[in-house]
């Protein structure tokens, strides 16, 4: 009957181990494509939501996986346009996501109903016609589109 009880238990502690073990070798999807396209995009001025969303694209830009084979675009629209606002505090953080090629686009629907002047975004900052057709052409052509 020890003996029994015994296999029982090691049959049990194998049982639920393995799962475990599998879950650790996971290393995540192969990026096998040659290129992968990104479409970030935000419509919130909430400091947290902006910072995480600059984070993420940083961290898609540093994935050893995509590393070199990633093109990415942020484009803002609605409440979003205060992370391209000079005032605002991100331009470092922009900046640095447009020296590694991110392509950052301001919705210019958002900037025509709100009075805004574009001279008063950061300069690196190109105008699209309306973020939502931003959105509904680049998933169009195969973009991810990500709104974290």
């Amino acid at each position: 009957m020890k003996s029994l009880l015994r296999s029982l238990l090691v049959f049990a502690f194998i049982f639920a181990i393995k799962p475990v073990l599998a879950q650790s070798s996971f290393k995540g999807a192969d990026a096998d494509a040659t290129s992968y396209k990104a479409l970030y995009y935000l419509n919130s001025n909430d400091e947290k939501k902006i910072r995480s969303t600059l984070r993420n694209i940083d961290n898609a830009l540093e994935d050893p996986r995509l590393k070199g084979k990633v093109q990415i675009e942020l484009v803002v629209f609605g409440d979003g346009v205060a992370a391209y606002d000079k005032a605002g505090p991100y331009e470092e953080q922009l900046s640095n996501l447009a020296k590694k090629g991110v392509i950052l686009a301001q919705c210019n629907n958002t900037l025509r109903e709100r009075h805004i002047d574009p001279a008063t975004l950061f300069p690196f900052i190109g105008i699209v016609p309306s973020g939502n057709g931003e959105i509904i052409i680049r998933h169009a052509q195969g973009w991810a589109t990500i709104h974290p």
